[in-house]
């Protein structure tokens, strides 16, 4: 029996000048694994994936604007809507491009373990 240990390697993605879901879908498609020939939907294959210059997206007001996500703290009446320019001004822009890409994940058990995987600095 061979041991088949393959070296993981970090993909490193720039977003300064970039705009919001071409990084985000990029970054999704490379934790997939979507990006590699040994892709398997049902088992974890992707990369870890760095992303440097968050704060330098290219996002109009417009769109922060028209971007909404929620959150809910499990007691009724507990929903929080918060709009784009809401997150951008608490948290950054990295935490608009950690929302993006965690929608574009697929819904399953395999999305907590791709999105530990992804590391955005500023």
């Amino acid at each position: 029996m061979k041991n088949t240990k393959e070296k993981i390697s970090l993909k490193v993605i720039d977003a300064s000048g970039r705009t919001l879901g071409r990084v985000a879908s990029e970054v999704a498609m490379s934790l997939m694994g979507k990006t590699k020939a040994t892709f398997e939907r049902n088992q974890y294959s992707g990369l870890p994936v760095k992303v440097v210059n968050a704060s330098k997206i290219r996002i109009t007001a417009k769109k922060l604007e028209s971007i909404y996500h929620t959150r809910y703290s499990g007691i009724p009446g507990g929903l929080r809507i918060l709009t784009g320019t809401e997150t951008a001004a608490k948290r950054g822009l990295s935490e608009l491009l950690k929302l993006a890409t965690e929608q574009m994940l697929p819904a399953n058990k395999l999305r907590r373990r791709m999105m530990k995987n992804l590391k955005i600095e500023e």
